[in-house]
């Protein structure tokens, strides 16, 4: 797990920062699962699981700090709970009848595409102003509200957000409001 989630960050930086620094406003988009703030409060499933989720955010701080030189940044961004094509197989569903999922796990009412956190990163590329999001961590809900892009469904799910009030606090499944 290490290998395949920090070693491959570091050896693609390795190779593409090169590239990217040739230009100013270059970016560097590091995909995790949670944000630093989440992550700082909340142990994610297994040691390693946790060292491999909280170093790419740790990793995407280090290459902001490094990349200032060369006027490129490096932001972290992490999807809410994904609708992939393994995950859609795991519960039985597709993505024309995803909600059917919701009887067996009751909290994938928040769950999004992965365009969703497409849409994150190209609105990212597309910010003339993306050094404001240098060296941090931001969820594709939060980058939705800041720059008007939607999931296909017409939504804009807020996981994170939802995962501490509603998931975490232990109340029913319920995405009033963070939809």
């Amino acid at each position: 797990m290490l290998r395949l989630a920090i070693d491959t960050h570091i050896i693609t930086s390795h190779f593409a920062l090169p590239l990217l620094i040739r230009n100013k406003n270059g970016l560097v988009v590091g995909i995790t699962d949670g944000t630093a703030e989440y992550n700082d409060k909340n142990y994610r499933l297994s040691l390693f699981y946790d060292l491999a989720k909280t170093s790419v955010i740790r990793m995407v701080k280090s290459l902001a700090h490094e990349l200032l030189p060369y006027q490129c940044t490096a932001v972290a961004v992490t999807p809410g709970w994904m609708r992939s094509e393994i995950m859609l197989d795991h519960y039985g569903v597709t993505e024309e009848n995803w909600r059917d999922a919701i009887v067996k796990e009751p909290h994938f009412i928040i769950s999004e595409t992965p365009r969703f956190v497409g849409r994150a990163v190209a609105a990212l590329a597309g910010d003339p102003e993306v050094a404001r999001w240098n060296g941090q961590s931001v969820s594709s809900g939060t980058l939705a509200q800041v720059y008007g892009f939607y999931d296909l469904d017409g939504s804009q799910p807020d996981c994170w957000r939802y995962l501490v009030e509603v998931q975490d606090a232990g109340k029913p499944a319920n995405a009033s409001g963070y939809r």
